[in-house]
């Protein structure tokens, strides 16, 4: 059956106007050209709501019910890994057959989107629970307890890695031209290894690692860099030194040297890369050396340093202030990864 076309209001008010006059269906059909059926369905219309505009429609009924809504909302609630394809049989079992773009609409309708699971370090049971400890106990801990505190860390930085995403704006067909790209090789084309610190008076030393780090090495970067960091950033007597349980950090011989040279080192759990700020600050970083777009290893350490010591102290002292609602966030998620 072919389509009719809708009337204008500019036709159906007069329809009504003519029926109020006291002219019947056909005679105003004959008058204005159009069908009785029309006519009459107007009018009934207009009786019924008291206008000629169209009113909202209610579209096509859903093709899955709301039963069958509910049952594959539980399903990726209770395994958020569950396919399309997985919900689509299981609804085919149930006696309805959709596709799969159906199937998303449905779960977005509820809220519920299909993303990129994100990658978090591995978490045992005894990880978990030192992460909630560590968050209880530190929970009330003063500001000015972190504001005393000297993160570290390192960290390997490509010279054409990942370190951010840069968007561009190009016509159609024009994604390969170079204006559009980002240059890349195998393996990063090589990547120079960092170890920093810093405070909330903001950053410390910033040192390339030459070699491959053991604890011996990290204890010659500690001498050589940690008290000079500390007296720079104007640390109170007292302060206190993070780094976090990789093994060189927990050698024993490293451990007799932080003993020996009376340093307070503070407890760290295991699997807690989201608990230290200075993975933000590396991520400022490479975000910065990432836009000068480095050409070599020589140029990609030496915007490293300048770019590290271009870093704001205002920076530095918001991640710290804000650390308590890390913990919180630890103790919400109940010990596992948070979005920090």
């Amino acid at each position: 059956m072919v389509k009719t076309k809708e009337l204008s209001e500019d036709t159906r008010n007069p329809i009504v106007d003519l029926h109020q006059a006291g002219k019947t269906e056909s005679a105003i059909g004959k008058q204005l050209g159009v069908k009785k059926s029309t006519v009459g369905a107007i009018i009934r219309k207009w009786k019924t709501y008291k206008t000629t505009t169209n009113l909202p429609r209610s579209g096509a009924p859903r093709k899955i019910s709301a039963h069958g809504v509910r049952m594959i909302t539980r399903t990726v609630r209770k395994n958020p890994r569950t396919t399309r394809g997985d919900l689509a049989n299981d609804l085919q079992r149930a006696g309805t057959n959709v596709t799969k773009a159906t199937i998303s609409n449905t779960l977005r309708r509820q809220g519920l989107r299909s993303c990129s699971a994100r990658r978090v370090p591995l978490l045992k049971p005894v990880h978990i629970q030192a992460r909630l400890k560590f968050a209880r106990e530190h929970l009330d801990d003063p500001e000015e307890y972190w504001e005393n505190v000297i993160l570290s860390d390192e960290t390997k930085v490509e010279l054409f890695g990942k370190n951010t995403t840069r968007r561009v704006w190009r016509k159609v067909n024009a994604e390969l031209h170079p204006k559009n790209t980002i240059p890349t090789v195998k393996h990063g084309g090589g990547n120079i290894m960092l170890w920093g610190c810093f405070s909330s008076k903001g950053p410390g030393r910033l040192i390339r690692v030459h070699e491959r780090m053991n604890g011996a090495m990290y204890c010659e970067i500690l001498g050589a860099n940690l008290l000079p960091s500390a007296r720079a950033m104007k640390m109170k007597r007292g302060w206190v030194f993070q780094h976090d349980n990789d093994p060189k950090h927990t050698a024993r011989a490293t451990k007799e040297w932080l003993r020996k040279k009376h340093f307070k080192v503070l407890e760290w759990p295991s699997q807690s890369p989201d608990l230290n700020p200075i993975e933000n600050l590396w991520r400022e970083l490479k975000v910065r050396v990432a836009r000068r777009q480095p050409q070599n290893i020589t140029a990609l350490e030496e915007i490293c340093m300048e770019e590290w010591a271009n870093i704001p102290a205002t920076v530095c002292e918001n991640l710290v202030k804000t650390y308590r609602k890390r913990l919180t966030s630890v103790i919400a998620n109940k010990g596992y990864t948070t979005k920090y």
